[in-house]
């Protein structure tokens, strides 16, 4: 039982370290070529059309051929020409993309519809294995000078085989023909064409799907991965809930309550990381473009499907915590349960989107600076609110009053209605509402009138300077004999003692407790405690003193000489049978006459159903 409860609670974190992992792993294997340039990720491809577009725009507002001053195709500096290379293989036209490559070193047979190949070609290696940043690509007439290449010639990139063999993507400038130099993808880039088009082209896909469905892009990726894109999806996902369920079937038979758990809280957003882990590797055979594995590396299904999971184990956790607590009797912790669920989901949905921007390419240091001095910002305006729900957080969990005690704070007394996470809410005696901040009312010192297990009698008893030692004593012991007797007082601890003279009187303190745990019914069982004191005051010819300002010449009860002397009388008796039980009863005259008084007293409605 121990090891399935311990399970129970790992689940989550095994659940949630396993997806982390595979997350981590979900790198691209290596790819088929290298360059000196990092891989883009989705903001570069993004910033990079947006700057194309103002860039085609700014170079030709009419929308006539885009073009430099010098060049009516825009070849006069490396950057415009490889900017228009692109953007005629983009719109498929190839005829112009070929009049941005130096032909000049190939075999003079070559015909038109070949040098459209061979621009087809470049472009599709380019869309495949190398980003170009355009810049990066110099703007000078000279090309850049400071790459340690001839000053003819600028490299835009390379590409590194399976084999190891590199190939340099190189620009050369060139003669135009009527004395004017261009710069154009150099001869011996041309040359390698059909060798990198071998390597990293579709091979026997261009076979058999149609030439145009890998010309034409739509949002920047070809139809044909489209195709594959939706196909794979389509085929993989039943496969994912297929291994999913088989594997929680599998664990019903170790342990069907784990399993079901994991159905209804994991079973979701696992399946949707199995699918986009198989999409991956499967998609890694195929081959995608830059532009697929720049979207692959914002890895944003999987994101959304972590952020799932982690909704998911907050869920979890508070199911479980919930069940816990409700099994301890702390139901009013549940309220605080609720909102800090919501806080976790909060930080978990935070982490996934930050998780994701950096994934598309911001930097996320930068923004978490600004989110700290913001939540800084924030702490500081919300001080009283964060204290008033760590004071509702000590009220849950130390518990020093529940809803419904009776309870007093400060000078106040009143039942305590509802415990939210700003104030706590009291019904005084009133019947006034105080609302008091959670913050303040945690600090207060809280008696909870409502926990006690007994209830104090405490009277001291008053009286008059002419009762005689005698009539002391004698009120002691019957005092003591009567709350001995009592069935509703503990026989321990309680005393009665004669503990001192005061200014206007003889004081006799008296304590005890009643054992009820009712208030209503300790106002009852006290009120019965001082109406026999007073019949045993009486019954020893003694009274209560009268109040200082109060002057014997005033008409007032008389002293009863014969009841005094009668008192006398029989402690005197007590003395002599030794049975003056002063300081202490003997424990078993205590036995004799516990229990042995009615209560309720003899003539009230309660008295004769009282079983005898």
């Amino acid at each position: 039982m121990r090891s399935h409860a311990t399970i129970h609670r790992l689940a989550p974190i095994l659940v949630l370290s396993l997806s982390i992992g595979s997350l981590t792993c979900w790198e691209a294997p290596p790819a088929l070529a290298e360059h000196d340039r990092p891989e883009p990720t989705l903001k570069d491809l993004i910033e990079g059309k947006v700057k194309d577009e103002q860039a085609t725009k700014q170079a030709d507002p009419e929308g006539a051929q885009l073009g430099a001053p010098g060049d009516p195709l825009g070849r006069d500096v490396p950057r415009s020409s490889v900017r228009g290379f692109l953007e005629a293989a983009r719109n498929r036209d190839y005829a112009q993309a070929a009049e941005y490559l130096d032909l000049r070193n190939l075999p003079t047979e070559i015909t038109s519809a070949q040098a459209q190949g061979l621009a087809r070609q470049l472009k599709i290696v380019l869309d495949r294995v190398l980003w170009i940043d355009l810049d990066l690509l110099s703007t000078s007439l000279e090309g850049d000078r400071a790459d340690n290449l001839p000053v003819v010639r600028d490299r835009i990139g390379r590409i590194t085989t399976e084999g190891g063999k590199a190939y340099d993507i190189l620009l050369q400038r060139v003669p135009r023909g009527d004395g004017a130099y261009i710069w154009k993808f150099s001869g011996a880039t041309v040359a390698d064409i059909p060798e990198l088009y071998r390597e990293f082209g579709y091979g026997p896909l261009e076979q058999v799907l149609p030439a145009w469905l890998f010309d034409v892009s739509l949002l920047g990726i070809h139809l044909w991965l489209w195709v594959v894109l939706i196909v794979i999806g389509i085929v993989l996902y039943p496969l994912a809930v297929l291994i999913t369920r088989s594997a929680i079937y599998v664990l019903r038979y170790f342990n069907s309550e784990l399993a079901e758990n994991i159905t209804r809280f994991f079973s979701g957003p696992l399946q949707l990381l199995l699918w986009t882990v198989l999409g991956r590797n499967v998609m890694q055979v195929v081959g995608p473009s830059i532009a697929v594995r720049a979207i692959g590396q914002a890895r944003t299904v999987q994101v959304f499907a972590l952020a799932w999971l982690l909704l998911r184990v907050v869920d979890f956790v508070a199911h479980r915590t919930s069940a816990n607590l409700d099994r301890k009797g702390l139901v009013g912790a549940l309220v605080l349960l609720k909102p800090l669920a919501r806080l976790l989901k909060a930080v978990a949905v935070t982490a996934a989107v930050l998780l994701w921007l950096d994934n598309i390419g911001f930097k996320v240091t930068t923004l978490l600076a600004g989110l700290s001095i913001s939540g800084v910002a924030v702490a500081l305006a919300s001080q009283k609110t964060l204290e008033n729900i760590f004071g509702a957080f000590t009220l849950f969990t130390a518990q020093p009053v529940r809803v419904g005690d009776f309870c007093r704070f400060g000078d106040k007394m009143g039942t305590v209605e509802e415990i939210g996470l700003r104030a706590t809410r009291i019904r005084t005696l009133e019947r006034s509402v105080i609302t008091v901040a959670n913050a303040e009312f945690a600090g207060m010192h809280l008696d909870n009138l409502s926990k006690r297990d007994r209830f104090w009698y405490h009277p001291q008893l008053g009286l008059r300077y002419e009762t005689t030692p005698d009539q002391i004593r004698y009120i002691l012991v019957e005092v003591r004999k009567m709350l001995y007797a009592h069935p509703k007082v503990l026989a321990e601890p309680l005393h009665v003692r004669f503990s001192g003279f005061g200014e206007y009187a003889l004081t006799l303190e008296v304590f005890a407790y009643i054992g009820v745990t009712d208030y209503t019914e300790s106002l009852e069982i006290a009120e019965d405690l001082n109406l026999r004191v007073m019949e045993i005051i009486a019954a020893a010819g003694s009274d209560f003193a009268f109040p200082a300002q109060i002057q014997y010449e005033l008409p007032g009860k008389p002293f009863d000489d014969q009841r005094a002397q009668a008192v006398a009388a029989e402690v005197k008796e007590w003395k002599t049978n030794r049975a003056l039980y002063l300081p202490n009863f003997p424990k078993e005259k205590i036995a004799e006459v516990k229990g042995t008084l009615d209560y309720p007293p003899e003539g009230s409605p309660l008295y004769a159903s009282t079983p005898a």
